[in-house]
């Protein structure tokens, strides 16, 4: 018997043991918190204020339903989340398919530049390109041998890096208390609509929600009695989450739009929050944020270069009729291993060659249908024989996941309306 079952045989569990054993839900977590999701979050807090919080704390929930299914499913089922996506139908293939690759080969490129990003302006003498090699190398490398509680304790780091980077910015700035809980009100300012939806829909929102019932397998929970252990660790996750998610729009409230400051697009307005920092509470500061601005970029890649190595793994596995135990479907085997240097290696030429307009299209129409994908596909899996009838949705769970299903309906036809846009 694992340490981690002797915990969980004990009844009741003690606090402290509960709090050991959470791993999974952090991984993911840290993973869909990018440094894309705190520019979201900073651009709504420098335009609206505390205004949209709520819509930030919803979409938080929103996550928190969205893991809990994908993880519900896994441990009462003992399949995978691709495995239960190919009991729909063959047309789950047909999507998730050029999906994962595409995704793959675009995402790879902009996660490495995101983690060059704070690495460039710490180090101004050296190459963008070169930090961005580095990163994705060295992601490989920690992920490489697939060994879960190395790049457990990895993320765990890492998280701890940005909370005390990101938070610490917030409370730097001095909060207004009474605004921030009255951004708690749902409230919908004039121009906002597409930032509301954005950040109701869009935080830590990515294929790697998908992946947590691998993470689960590789953490050793697979079997229904861990479903208590399960929803804890997905729950402190998100309310982590949460944390980041508000700090951040503290910061983009009491630093910006107070002071009617403006930055740059993108990532790279993470930079410039460092040296408005900077300007503002000395140096140090903006050395301290770009710290934390590393960290969540980092996380994400390691995240990303585990996490959907062991889909396409399984994927691939599922595919070729191969055993559950085959070692060339299972972490650090032949086809984990093959999608780590797909991640790292080829998206590593449009650092120099620039983003192909066709790539980048049909990433963003793939990458738009993913939720809903995800959201719609849980809850025909979760409310039907494929699961067994004591762990199915209820209905608020069912409530939320229509919710969760409906909202990435319509940010899924605002992308598409962009995307199509640049043709």
């Amino acid at each position: 018997m694992s340490k981690d079952d002797a915990v969980l045989d004990d009844a009741p569990m003690e606090s402290t043991k509960r709090w050991r054993i959470i791993g999974p839900g952090l991984v993911v977590a840290a993973t869909g918190i990018g440094a894309g999701d705190l520019v979201a979050t900073l651009v709504a807090g420098s335009r609206f204020g505390y205004t949209l919080l709520w819509a930030a704390v919803l979409g938080v929930v929103i996550k928190i339903a969205l893991v809990e299914g994908a993880g519900r499913y896994t441990l009462a089922t003992g399949r995978t989340i691709f495995q239960g996506w190919r009991s729909l139908g063959r047309w789950t293939t047909f999507y998730f398919a050029p999906y994962i690759v595409i995704w793959g080969f675009v995402y790879g490129a902009a996660a490495m530049s995101s983690s060059a990003l704070p690495l460039k302006a710490m180090f101004p003498g050296v190459d963008l390109k070169v930090f961005a090699i580095a990163c994705g190398l060295a992601g490989a490398a920690l992920v490489w041998f697939g060994r879960y509680r190395f790049f457990e304790k990895v993320i765990a780091v890492f998280v701890g890096i940005m909370f005390v980077t990101v938070v610490g910015a917030a409370i730097a700035t001095l909060p207004n208390i009474p605004q921030l809980l009255a951004g708690l009100v749902p409230r919908i300012p004039e121009n906002s609509l597409v930032y509301t939806l954005g950040l109701a829909g869009g935080v830590g929102g990515t294929i790697t929600l998908a992946a947590y019932g691998y993470w689960l397998r590789e953490k050793g929970w697979v079997a229904p009695r861990w479903m208590k252990v399960m929803r804890l660790d997905n729950a402190v996750a998100y309310v982590v989450s949460g944390i980041f998610v508000i700090s951040m729009l503290v910061v983009g409230a009491e630093l910006l739009y107070s002071a009617d400051l403006t930055i740059g697009d993108g990532e790279a307005g993470l930079v410039d929050l460092a040296a408005i920092l900077g300007e503002r509470y000395g140096t140090f500061m903006t050395y301290f944020f770009l710290i934390g601005f590393f960290a969540s970029s980092f996380s994400s890649v390691l995240g990303v270069w585990n996490g959907v190595s062991l889909m396409f793994a399984d994927f691939v596995g599922t595919l070729r009729g191969l055993d559950e135990d085959d070692p060339r479907r299972l972490s650090g085997g032949l086809y984990y291993r093959l999608f780590i240097v797909l991640l790292t290696i080829p998206p590593m030429s449009l650092l120099f060659l620039g983003q192909p307009i066709a790539l980048i299209v049909a990433y963003g129409v793939l990458g738009a249908l993913f939720m809903p994908f995800l959201a719609i596909t849980l809850l025909v899996l979760l409310n039907t024989s494929r699961t067994p009838a004591q762990w199915r949705n209820g209905w608020l769970a069912n409530g939320i996941l229509g919710l969760c299903a409906a909202l990435f309906i319509g940010l899924a036809i605002n992308e598409l309306v962009r995307v199509l846009g640049t043709l």
